[in-house]
């Protein structure tokens, strides 16, 4: 007979943890050790850890919605986790873990774009693990990517302040595409914008990284990664981090991918909540924010202003209506993996 908590306690869906139940498991700060300078906490991407002259920065992530290209998505997307710190990923950790009946020539394709991908970041695989096993029905990368900085000189997603205007940097859904496209090769949709999505990797990409560190070298108050829960997820985690309030959200100024958004509402996503890894949120203050915006421009960076910042909570639109926060990512949703 099942237990009363086995019973009374819900089955959780498919996706990141509930974050009023990933609230409830985190350490909380105080209990930390003084060289966490930058600890597990809801929208943040990476931890600092203070080391002797400087911070260590260290991000994790898992990619599973992919079969075909899951090796450089990996590293591109722990990439982004630590260059939004404002941080050069520098190392970068690879747990492989390949399904019973993979041959010797994936592996070596696998390992072959791992290390393209770290080669155009000036990275390099430092350890790791990889093993067969019957655990996995399809290639599971866990990465784990790492940097360093001078002092405190890190910028984080709590970092946002009232007053200050929210940049939106790179179009939104450029994972879900790629994703959708990879999963669903019959979707119904336009056959160019299907291709589109299938070179989304690349072209726009889903990398952050350099528009994250000129970004911090602008003088970013807070920036953050959008992926999982898509943008609208990104901006109630930039609220809640920064304890503030993300108003005046212009949804005819945010950047969309057109293709991510077409592939989104083919398959019954919501387009805000779907995957969103290849946008990056910046705030900058008031002062700065039409001088970073021109010097990201000028860098061949999609920038546009979309929202600000003010005391108080949550995330609302321009017409005064709350923007819905997902729960789950919707590709988590509709794709049921």
């Amino acid at each position: 007979m099942a237990s009363l908590i086995e019973m009374s306690s819900p089955i959780l869906p498919p996706g990141k943890l509930p974050p009023a139940l990933l609230a409830e498991l985190l350490p909380d700060a105080a209990s930390l050790p003084a060289e966490v300078r930058v600890g597990p906490r809801i929208g943040e991407d990476a931890c600092a850890i203070a080391v002797e002259g400087g911070s260590l920065i260290a991000a994790t992530d898992p990619i599973t919605l992919l079969g075909s290209g899951v090796a450089s998505h990996a590293v591109w997307i722990n990439a982004n986790d630590v260059a939004v710190m404002g941080v050069e990923p520098r190392w970068f950790l690879a747990n492989v873990m390949l399904p019973i009946g993979t041959r010797e020539d994936e592996v070596r394709d696998l390992f072959a774009s791992m290390q393209e991908a770290l080669g155009e970041l000036g990275a390099v695989l430092v350890g790791g693990h990889s093993e067969i096993t019957g655990a996995v029905n399809m290639p599971l990368v866990v990465g784990q990517m790492l940097g360093w900085c001078e002092g405190e000189r890190f910028v984080t997603t709590g970092g946002v302040r009232p007053g200050d205007v929210i940049l939106q940097v790179g179009q939104t859904p450029v994972e879900g595409a790629l994703v959708i496209a990879d999963a669903r090769p019959d979707v119904d949709v336009d056959p160019q914008l299907l291709a589109r999505a299938r070179q989304a990797l690349r072209d726009p990409g889903i990398s952050v990284v350099a528009p994250a560190l000129l970004a911090a070298r602008l003088g970013a108050t807070a920036l953050h990664d959008p992926t999982e829960g898509g943008l609208a997820t990104a901006l109630h985690e930039m609220a809640d981090a920064g304890d503030v309030a993300i108003v005046d959200l212009d949804p005819a100024a945010v950047l969309w991918f057109e293709p991510g958004v077409a592939l989104s509402r083919a398959v019954g996503a919501d387009p805000w909540g779907t995957l969103a890894s290849g946008a990056l949120l910046a705030a900058f203050g008031p002062d700065e924010a039409d001088s970073a915006r021109e010097a990201l421009s000028a860098r061949g960076h999609d920038v546009a202003e979309i929202a600000r910042a003010e005391a108080g909570a949550g995330v609302s639109r321009t017409d005064g209506s709350p923007l819905p926060r997902f729960e789950r990512d919707e590709l988590s949703r509709v794709l049921g993996s």
